[in-house]
């Protein structure tokens, strides 16, 4: 367990009739970018809100650090979740708020740095993004690449463990989309994160990926390199990464 940051283990999650989770068991490295690669409505951002503690499982158990976490009070799940950073597929940027008060909103809410200190943090998590030069602009005056990177800056303030991505690229040109993988391997290389990314962009997933698992009906069906996702004899998984091509 001790090479492993994050485990899910027989995870069950059901929605009313829907099962949505069916014996979800996954574990990823410390370090390692891990991509979850499936159809809308197969478990991929349920499984992360559980990771949050936003949900909690029917059945089963998620171990950050060696430690069980599921069933922890709402007062420990705060210190959980200041090792993780979140970047929400369509950025939830505050839209009353200028560039750098979404930045340093968390900062600013949870933690004891002075105003100097958060400042600091803000201009530097947006240089790390490319973009400085934009703390006074309202998320409005922002393209959908911009609002994305900007969203990456806030999820690195509390300078996290962990980073989970839902969908980071859906909606974007391919261009920009090539843009933001980049700062996903990025902030990988120069911070040593632990990442999550949810897609279902076959293309965008390979490229950040250290090892990719295909999910399908709430369970992992493969997992493994690049390679060995697509040297798969499963049937789905075939299936799957043909059709999204």
């Amino acid at each position: 367990m001790e090479n492993y940051k994050i485990i899910f283990q027989d995870i069950y999650k059901s929605f009313g009739d829907k099962a949505v989770l069916q014996g979800l068991n996954l574990s990823i490295r410390r370090g390692e970018t891990l991509v979850i690669l499936g159809r809308s409505g197969c478990g991929k951002s349920v499984s992360l809100k559980i990771l949050l503690g936003l949900l909690y499982p029917d059945r089963g158990k998620v171990y950050l650090d060696g430690e069980e976490i599921t069933g922890m009070s709402e007062k420990k799940l705060v210190e959980v979740r200041k090792k993780i950073g979140m970047l929400f597929q369509g950025s939830a940027l505050f839209d009353s708020l200028t560039v750098g008060e979404n930045v340093a909103f968390a900062l600013a809410e949870h933690s004891n740095r002075t105003a100097d200190e958060i400042a600091e943090i803000v201009d530097n998590n947006l240089k790390f993004v490319e973009m400085e030069g934009t703390v006074n602009l309202m998320p409005s005056e922002l393209s959908g690449g911009m609002k994305k990177r900007v969203a990456l800056a806030r999820a690195m303030a509390y300078q996290p463990e962990i980073l989970l991505y839902d969908e980071p690229t859906t909606g974007l040109d391919p261009i920009t989309a090539t843009t933001i993988n980049a700062l996903i391997r990025k902030t990988q290389r120069e911070y040593g994160v632990t990442s999550i990314v949810v897609t279902h962009e076959l293309d965008s997933g390979f490229s950040v990926a250290d090892r990719a698992a295909v999910m399908e009906s709430g369970r992992i069906l493969e997992i493994g390199t690049i390679a060995e996702i697509k040297g798969s004899t499963n049937e789905f998984v075939r299936t799957f990464i043909a059709g999204a091509k």
